[in-house]
């Protein structure tokens, strides 16, 4: 299990590591050592020794890692095997694409209510979810306990709509909206998911190799 104190740069890299451990699983590989595991994620086998480690020791000298077992293993320190009741707020263009490309079941989460605004939208189903009144929420929420919440709302809609969810048991968000809610809340989980900054770091990095490329001596 889990060390406390594990740095948040470690846990981020955990579903990379379930990741790969899947494919090779899938693809008949029965243990790996941490070099070859380093080869195939662009890490040092010295970083996911370190890694690894801040949750127990899963390797063996000269035998490398279990393939399944590892990855038994950090599902369970994901906390992959427990289903936890989801509802996801804004059924628009971004909640109908995470809905309908997103495997909920295989990461721990349970879909099993929608809401939104639009009078148009409402008793629709995605992937057999029912689209319901944003009105209905905190009646959903007293009666069906769902403790994750996904917002695909405006911003400006999120600091009052989270208060809601939070006074009823919402205890994660996975939050479309710009709006920081790590800001109002520190002991509710948050994943704020920034669409434009990961766009902008693509658009450095391309900068950078193209201020790289430019300043390489010229072929003879």
């Amino acid at each position: 299990m889990a060390k406390g104190n594990v740095s948040l740069s470690v846990i981020r890299r955990l579903p990379r590591y379930h990741r790969f451990l899947r494919e090779l699983a899938e693809g008949g590989v029965v243990r790996i050592s941490s070099g070859d595991l380093s080869k195939r994620m662009g890490l040092t086998a010295s970083q996911i020794r370190q890694d690894l480690n801040c949750f127990g020791g899963f390797g063996q000298q000269g035998y490398g890692y279990n393939v399944k077992a590892l990855y038994e293993e950090i599902s369970k320190i994901l906390g992959l095997g427990i289903s936890r009741k989801t509802i996801l707020i804004g059924a628009g263009n971004l909640g109908r694409a995470v809905t309908q490309h997103m495997d909920f079941s295989a990461r721990g989460f349970e879909l099993i209510g929608m809401f939104d605004v639009n009078p148009e939208l409402i008793g629709e189903k995605i992937g057999g979810v029912e689209i319901y009144d944003s009105s209905y929420i905190a009646e959903f929420c007293e009666k069906h306990h769902p403790t994750i919440a996904i917002l695909c709302i405006p911003k400006e809609a999120a600091k009052e709509l989270a208060k809601v969810l939070v006074s009823h048991g919402i205890k994660g968000f996975w939050n479309f909206s710009h709006y920081d809610l790590a800001i109002d809340y520190d002991d509710i989980a948050v994943e704020n998911v920034h669409l434009g900054d990961s766009l902008s770091i693509l658009c450095y990095r391309v900068h950078e190799l193209e201020n790289s490329d430019e300043g390489a001596p010229a072929e003879k």
